[in-house]
């Protein structure tokens, strides 16, 4: 797995997760949803993403 592969499994989980927590459990886990959002809007204009740094630590492979 490649840390694009990775990276989109990961956010793809976490909005699934706090989506089905947000509606089940409590209303606040909704913000991480934004949370989740916001990172990924912010690593379109920054290019530099955490999850990222800490798959290439995890010593994960980038793509060719």
């Amino acid at each position: 797995m490649t840390i694009d592969e990775a990276l989109r499994l990961i956010a793809g989980t976490f909005v699934l997760l706090s989506v089905l927590l947000g509606y089940f459990v409590h209303p606040g886990w909704f913000l991480f949803t934004g949370f989740v959002a916001l990172n990924l809007m912010q690593s379109a204009f920054t290019r530099w993403c955490p999850m990222i740094t800490i798959l290439r630590k995890a010593g994960l492979r980038e793509a060719r």
